[in-house]
C-alpha cells in the first residue's frame, strides 16, 4: 500500500514540476513577442503600434474562427 502512495506522490510532484516549467516557457515566449513588437512595430508611435496590434489580433481571431470550429 505504501508503494502505491509513494508512486502517486512522485507522479503528482512530477506533474507539478512540468506544469511550472511549461508555464514559465509560455510566459517567456509572450514576453519576447511583446518586447519585439514594441521594438519593431512603429517604435516611435506607441498608440499606432497598439492599434495595429489590436486590429491584427482581431483579424487573426476572425480568420481562424472557422478553423477552430472545424477542429472542435
Amino acid at each position: 500500500m505504501k508503494k502505491r502512495t509513494e508512486k502517486k506522490e512522485k507522479r503528482t510532484l512530477r506533474k507539478v514540476f512540468y506544469t511550472i516549467i511549461i508555464a514559465f516557457a509560455i510566459v517567456s515566449f509572450w514576453r519576447g513577442v511583446w518586447q519585439l513588437s514594441d521594438l519593431y512595430l512603429f517604435p516611435n508611435n506607441y498608440e499606432l503600434s497598439n492599434w495595429i496590434s489590436l486590429i491584427s489580433g482581431i483579424i487573426i481571431l476572425f480568420l481562424t474562427k472557422n478553423l477552430i470550429d472545424e477542429l472542435i
